[in-house]
């Protein structure tokens, strides 16, 4: 049986070579035994990772990965077996989650240990994400003029650049694009890129390992150091500490530093004031939800990137009115309609795209986007929770209806990205201040209580994909 992967993993198993031949072999039974348009949409993003102990850890990209899993995951068991003439179990996993293979290590058998010059971060970039596949609109044009910039001239010209706005407006994009285009123009050039958990997790590890030194020279004696989703280094006062003499060290030795967030600096309560002032000391950038003409631009971008054939525009037209302010969704969508019409026979058009949005997210009207707003955030927690919508709007105080709300006032912000404002007036009239709150109080405690966490991760992953509630 096919199953997800939720924690990082080393490579102590095959040997690269082994990984990439087994993978070409599955990849090519696949192929026979699906359409090319079937084929493009669901296998060929796939990368293998891992291969270790009957198991192979293969990368999916997180918008197609539930998909693949119920459409795909016997025929990806079975193929594997079949290729490997032994019993194989296959996980699907997110990208980054597992060390890139280093064929040298794998070879011997044994773990590599860093040293304190090794500055390759757990994270990589990814070559697709660069500024040619970047599309520029009102909401972004800042952003991608000063990431471009940065890119060009690192530490000449914003130091630091800080990239914010809600999530899945294409702040990570610009971090990769940034990471490409330096090392093109300047071979050589250290850079790391980590995201705030990962830059925890392995400051975490590295005090448990009582080895500070192999991860101070990853993150420190580096050219480009580029961090991504920030506000996830608040309520961890050690970690915090240690990014602030990180930022210090790096800006001070003439390297540049580029931090995403999903809101400005001012609004990082839970962050220390001398964090938040130094992010706010070079340039502060935002990028909004992208309109009508740049969600028609990406949709055309992403079927051409991805070779899905001939998508009419009136279908592309269908997807972009209903999804609006997630780049993401906006993406998924795309996929879901074109395999659709791939796995049906189906032509695409706007009456098939219509049919496809209403089927993953039912009950809703042809006008609405498809992304829950607060409305219905608060029918799924007032349903997890058992509380009501009204309560959820009340005035009470009592730890049975606060939680629940701060939760959905969580989801509206962090998943369906709705603005600060809006949200508030959705529960009972709340200031904008509020909501901040919550959100800190619900990273808080995620951050500490496995339960919780498990919770607020199920209702995203009923948010972003409809009615699955199984990952």
């Amino acid at each position: 049986m096919i199953c997800g992967l939720s924690g990082p993993r080393s490579t102590t198993g095959a040997t690269l070579s082994e990984l990439e031949n087994t993978w070409n072999r599955i990849r090519s039974d696949l192929r026979s035994a699906v359409s090319d348009s079937t084929f493009q949409v669901w296998i060929d993003p796939l990368k293998p990772a891992l291969l270790e102990d009957g198991v192979l850890v293969v990368e999916a990209p997180d918008s197609i990965r539930r998909w693949v899993e119920s459409r795909f995951g016997e025929a990806l068991q079975r193929t594997a077996e079949n290729v490997r003439g032994q019993a194989t179990r296959v996980e699907l996993t997110s990208p980054g989650k597992v060390r890139p293979i280093d064929s040298a290590t794998a070879s011997s058998g044994s773990e590599k240990q860093e040293s304190a010059g090794d500055c390759k971060p757990t994270l990589t970039l990814n070559p697709k994400l660069c500024f040619d596949q970047f599309v520029i609109g009102e909401g972004n044009r800042l952003a991608h003029a000063a990431a471009l910039a940065v890119a060009e001239m690192p530490s000449q010209t914003y130091n630091p650049l800080f990239i914010y706005g809600p999530p899945g407006t294409g702040k990570t994009h610009l971090l990769h694009a940034i990471g490409n285009l330096a090392q093109q123009h300047t071979p050589g050039l250290k850079v790391a890129f980590t995201s705030a958990e990962d830059f925890t997790n392995r400051f975490v590890d590295s005090i448990r390992r009582g080895d500070m030194t192999s991860f101070k020279g990853r993150f420190r004696d580096v050219d480009l150091l580029l961090l991504d989703d920030a506000q996830f280094l608040a309520s961890k006062s050690r970690t915090e500490e240690e990014f602030f003499h990180t930022f210090n060290q790096v800006v001070d030795s003439g390297s540049q530093v580029v931090v995403t967030c999903d809101r400005m600096p001012g609004d990082l309560d839970a962050l220390e004031q001398r964090l938040r002032d130094r992010f706010a000391s070079g340039l502060v950038a935002d990028i909004a939800p992208p309109d009508m003409p740049s969600r028609m631009a990406i949709l055309a971008m992403r079927a051409r990137r991805d070779s899905l054939g001939d998508v009419p525009v009136e279908a592309m037209e269908a997807i972009a009115e209903r999804v609006k302010g997630n780049v993401r969704m906006l993406e998924g969508a795309l996929i879901r309609v074109v395999a659709y019409g791939s796995l049906t026979g189906t032509r695409l058009s706007r009456d098939l795209a219509g049919q496809v949005l209403d089927q993953l997210y039912p009950g809703r009207n042809g006008n609405a986007e498809p992304t829950p707003g607060a409305r219905e955030i608060k029918q799924m927690v007032s349903e997890t929770f058992g509380v009501s919508v009204v309560e959820l709007d009340s005035k009470s105080r009592s730890a049975r209806i606060v939680w629940p709300r701060q939760v959905a006032m969580y989801l509206s912000r962090e998943v369906a990205g709705e603005p600060l404002p809006q949200i508030g007036m959705a529960f009972g009239g709340r200031n904008h201040s509020t909501v901040l709150n919550a959100c800190k109080r619900v990273r808080e405690r995620v951050a500490s209580d496995p339960k919780a966490a498990l919770t607020v991760k199920s209702l995203e992953r009923r948010i972003v994909g409809g009615d699955d509630r199984a990952e």
